[in-house]
């Protein structure tokens, strides 16, 4: 959900299709975890009002009152997702995102088939605790941002061609085809293989390993919910450096023993330095040094083919508004631009887009009265950029500077 204002608060009901139960509820407020719950009598009203429409065969979306936003999502006839939220700027398409998201990390911990062919309720509640920590993440002020543009967060590393081969290596020594290298949540390098992998799983696995307390190796079992449902893979880290780690999707080969010390100094001792070099790319997505116009206070770049995108709020951090504000700022103004002006995202197919005449290449808003910051999105064939501006830059000059920063960003993604 982004960074949140401090009043706001957002709330996640999960609840059994058939019988109303509910599975769990989780809150946060002001982007924290909350402990902060809806009365069972809201809870029952908002779920009675669904189940009302489904046997009028109505089905009801979404609706919006002065200060709060109500979206409802069902999966497989089974399941029932709820989010409220008082977050201001929240639109039907980021909680509604954010649910899809959400019933992913379901599957990817407990599997489909547990979802679909509710036993025993007081058990699944029990399964679904471990889906929590990386649920929770999604209420939050996560510095990422592929919950809702469903595209993997990446980062451009200043040695980019040397990990890759690396990697490519380290995954042909291992016998693994799906391998990635991760700081943050975020992909620094992975294999073809990885790449491939569908959706939500490439955004959810990321997400997962960043949202897991830091341990030197796990060996961790998970269910893909687009690519196994039913039949669970391991997922294998190892941590390189506090906040580097490798990861590897792999069956019931490789054993997390075989994967010792010798084999990892073997590929990445000699790459010690660029390693580091990745740590702070974290927050800050680019490499030091790489030439971004002095007004740019945020960046999004999505390539819609691909699903990957870079996600930054650290430009010129001395400057006003704050990060936290930044992504929610950049969040909402990529909610708007892709429901109203850039409709080909990339759960879309651009052919239902219309025809290329029809279509806006850019847009821009002007935040205010007071603030004056700037927010443009451009969109060129693949690719969307959007930026976010200080209150100085010349709204004439926008799109000249957006399509500026995308040339000099194309080469990496």
């Amino acid at each position: 959900m982004g960074d949140e204002g401090p009043g706001s608060t957002v709330h996640l009901l999960c609840l059994a299709a058939s019988s109303g139960v509910p599975l769990f509820c989780r809150s946060s407020s002001g982007g924290a975890p909350s402990r902060q719950q809806l009365p069972f009598s809201v809870v029952g009203s908002l779920n009675g009002v669904h189940m009302f429409a489904q046997n009028l065969d109505v089905q009801l979306n979404s609706a919006r009152t002065e200060d709060t936003t109500v979206v409802w999502k069902s999966f497989h006839d089974s399941i029932t997702l709820i989010a409220v939220s008082s977050e201001e700027g929240a639109s039907e398409l980021s909680l509604g995102r954010m649910l899809h998201m959400v019933f992913g990390a379901m599957v990817l911990i407990v599997g489909l088939e547990e979802l679909t062919n509710i036993r025993n309720v007081e058990r699944l509640k029990k399964e679904l605790r471990a889906s929590y920590c990386l649920i929770d993440s999604f209420l939050g002020s996560s510095e990422l941002i592929g919950d809702l543009t469903q595209c993997v967060d990446s980062v451009i590393p200043p040695e980019g061609s040397l990990m890759q081969e690396t990697l490519s290596g380290f995954a042909e020594a291992t016998g693994t085809a799906f391998v990635s290298l991760l700081v943050s949540g975020r992909v620094v390098a992975a294999t073809e293989g990885w790449w491939r992998l569908g959706m939500p799983e490439a955004v959810l696995l990321p997400w997962l390993v960043g949202s897991l307390p830091p341990q030197a190796a796990r060996d961790y079992p998970v269910y893909l919910p687009h690519g196994s449902p039913k039949v669970p893979h391991r997922l294998l880290t190892l941590t390189l450096l506090r906040g580097l780690e490798l990861c590897l999707l792999c069956g019931p080969r490789p054993p997390l023993g075989q994967l010792d010390p010798q084999l990892l100094e073997r590929w990445w001792q000699p790459l010690l330095e660029p390693l580091r070099a990745c740590l702070p790319l974290g927050p800050r997505v680019l490499p030091e040094g790489f030439p971004l116009h002095g007004d740019i206070l945020g960046l999004l770049l999505l390539h819609l083919e691909l699903r990957r995108c870079l996600f930054t709020v650290e430009p010129s951090p001395d400057k006003e508004p704050s990060p936290g504000q930044r992504r929610r700022l950049l969040r909402n103004f990529y909610a708007l631009v892709v429901t109203t002006h850039f409709p080909a995202g990339p759960a879309e197919k651009e052919e239902d887009a219309g025809s290329p005449a029809q279509r806006p290449r850019a847009c821009y808003l002007v935040l205010g009265p007071g603030m004056g910051w700037r927010l443009v999105a451009l969109q060129l064939g693949l690719r969307l950029l959007l930026l976010m501006l200080s209150p100085q830059s010349p709204t004439h000059g926008l799109r000249g500077l957006a399509t500026h920063t995308l040339q000099a960003l194309t080469p990496f993604l």
